[in-house]
């Protein structure tokens, strides 16, 4: 299957422009999801927007972006609006710096992306600016509006594509002197070989096993136990169960070669 891209656009530097394309290096659509539910009846429920005074839902078309000015006083923004205002790195990712890799601090970092050429014109270009940070040891620094924000990003190449990070604004990371300038500077000297000792002895190689969710693990096994004990649907009064769903692939493939069956069998008898 075709990758589904979050964002499509052009990397450039200086004169040297190619079109990428970028998609988030992480996924949560294999976790468990729960719908809401009446559970006296068993339906889904449904959430809406309801305007606060009329008490009716809102339609999508009538929802809006409000700047608040004052109590129950907004100026709205409609989704023309915003777009009128847009950024340049709305489309364009300029680098504009670099910095060595290893200088950004890890707590900056919030969320990974893959950044890879979106037509083979932009291969080597895209090839020239990655083997060029890689030679030299450092990543690219730029902006880039996600979510209608702009934010600032860093390119760090990894083997033949980039990962692009978003990175947190500088009034979101908390100073760590606040929290750790309470804890004593040196440990026990005696007590650290006892610790390397320890440290040596749980030493291995790095996995994904070793991040695995446990609660997943047991809301999947615990879900299976209770598809298993589930009776069927009856149907209403005076009716018939209902049958289970048909799988739509199984049915289309049924029909095809009945069709193929009967036109062997019609040419045979003419």
């Amino acid at each position: 299957m075709a990758p589904r891209y979050y964002w499509k656009g052009y990397l450039k530097l200086s004169l040297v422009t190619c079109p990428v394309a970028m998609t988030p290096a992480t996924s949560e659509s294999e976790k468990v999801r729960f719908h809401t539910l009446n559970k006296e009846t068993g339906n889904r429920v449904v959430s809406q927007y309801i305007d606060s005074v009329t008490g009716k839902p809102v339609k999508d078309e009538n929802e809006a972006k409000g700047y608040a000015r004052g109590e129950n006083d907004y100026v709205i923004l409609t989704d023309d609006d915003l777009d009128r205002v847009a950024l340049d790195t709305v489309k364009t990712i300029d680098i504009e710096k670099f910095v060595t890799a290893d200088s950004i601090e890890w707590v900056y970092l919030e969320k990974p992306h893959y950044l890879m050429p979106d037509d083979p014109v932009g291969n080597e270009a895209f090839a020239v600016i990655r083997d060029a940070m890689k030679s030299d040891g450092v990543v690219g620094v730029s902006k880039l509006v996600m979510g209608r924000r702009e934010r600032a990003v860093v390119l760090e190449p990894r083997d033949d594509g980039i990962v692009l990070w978003s990175l947190r604004f500088g009034d979101e990371v908390r100073p760590e002197e606040s929290y750790f300038e309470d804890i004593e500077d040196e440990a026990d000297p005696d007590i650290i070989p006892l610790v390397q000792k320890l440290i040596k002895q749980k030493s291995a190689h790095w996995s994904p096993d070793m991040v695995s969710d446990p609660i997943q693990t047991s809301l999947l096994k615990l879900i299976e136990e209770k598809k298993k004990a589930l009776k069927p649907r009856k149907a209403a009064k005076g009716g018939k169960a209902e049958p289970p769903p048909r799988n739509n692939v199984v049915n289309i493939m049924d029909a095809l070669r009945k069709s193929v069956e009967a036109d062997l069998k019609g040419r045979k008898a003419g």
